[in-house]
């Protein structure tokens, strides 16, 4: 049967594509078996947490959101605020380039500045540059009442955008951030004998923060008994949520008992009810002495059963503690427990 040459464009564009991602699909889920096997059969010796999904880079599509009002400008101090240094200073000098064009256009407009080239452009822009930043005039003087008036409004402007960006600069300047470190992975494994759920967190600086609380949110989608989908979420309870002076490392720890949400969860469970955990820091560092937050989220991949995250304090034999840094995401195997069959069998992960 002869095909079309519009046939072979469709089959080309849709199916071909099809058979491709299908094909690289399955490569990509025989290399993640391959390597769980090959983690499972010497735990010990790797010292580190299977690489199951969790080293896939994260298909999370972000929310968009449709119909909410654009308040660009309104929110423009907030943006500020929120983008980097280098953003931030290049707004500043291409804001104040662009009055300078905006002021220069005027007085070639206006004419009557003393020996700048008819008709130049960069002339104009020169003398506004001194008029803004009151370098005071050389060569090139205003001579008209025009130009005068457009002295005047350039002045005045100059000294408003100065304070703006002064108070810009210093409230970014200011404005106290952490840097709290997230373990690359949340584990579950036994702890006294029950499933637990933890996560680590730490101060990447060296000082600490004071009165440190950590909350965790688990968000599960739902059905109610209407049909309606529903994206419910549950505060988790931690052993403990508080700590006077958070330092380099933070152990965070949830029960898994018959209270918990998480209770008869499992991989497959979470990964159908699409399960993220929300976890947030909030102290006052101890030497701005200002409040600070930091913030992470855990897909369900980002979640590893029978392990737990390795130990960092160590005792040295003149008694001199080492936290060691290198080891703050690693994480080691767990045997399984009674009602807690992680890691899986050799049997069940080959099946």
């Amino acid at each position: 049967m002869r095909w079309s040459i519009r046939g072979w464009g469709v089959y080309a564009s849709t199916i071909v594509p099809q058979c491709r991602r299908k094909a690289w699909e399955t490569i990509w889920k025989q290399d993640a078996a391959k390597e769980e096997l090959r983690w499972r059969l010497a735990p010990a010796a790797r010292n580190v947490a299977p690489p199951l999904a969790s080293i896939r880079p994260s298909t999370a599509q972000e929310i968009v959101v449709v119909g909410a009002p654009r308040t660009t400008l309104r929110d423009f101090y907030h943006l500020f605020l929120r983008a980097r240094w280098s953003v931030a200073l290049a707004a500043i000098v291409a804001s104040y380039l662009a009055l300078n064009a905006v002021f220069a256009g005027i007085f070639l407009m206006t004419g009557g500045v003393a020996n700048a080239k008819p008709g130049s452009f960069f002339d104009a822009f020169c003398f506004s540059v001194q008029t803004m930043g009151t370098i005071g005039y050389g060569a090139m003087y205003p001579t008209n009442v025009a130009a005068n008036v457009v002295v005047i409004s350039e002045s005045v402007a100059s000294l408003i955008i100065t304070a703006v960006a002064t108070g810009l600069v210093f409230a970014k300047f200011s404005r106290s951030t952490a840097r709290v470190a997230f373990s690359r992975n949340a584990a579950i494994g036994p702890m006294d004998g029950v499933p637990t759920l933890m996560l680590r967190v730490g101060n990447e600086r060296g000082n600490s923060i004071l009165e440190a609380t950590v909350r965790v949110s688990m968000v599960r989608t739902e059905k109610t008994r209407e049909g309606v989908l529903f994206y419910r979420m549950y505060d988790l309870t931690l052993a403990r949520e508080r700590s006077p002076a958070m330092t380099r490392s933070w152990t965070v720890l949830h029960t898994i008992d018959a209270q918990s949400p998480l209770a008869g969860s499992t991989p497959e469970s979470i990964a159908k009810d699409e399960i993220e955990l929300l976890v947030t820091v909030v102290g006052v560092d101890d030497t701005s002495l200002q409040q600070v937050h930091a913030r992470r989220r855990y897909l369900d991949r980002e979640i590893v059963w029978g392990a737990r995250h390795a130990d960092i304090l160590s005792e040295e034999p003149n008694g001199r503690l080492v936290v060691d840094m290198r080891q703050f995401h690693e994480l080691v195997a767990t045997e399984p427990i009674p009602g807690f069959a992680y890691p899986r069998p050799l049997d069940d992960l080959a099946r």
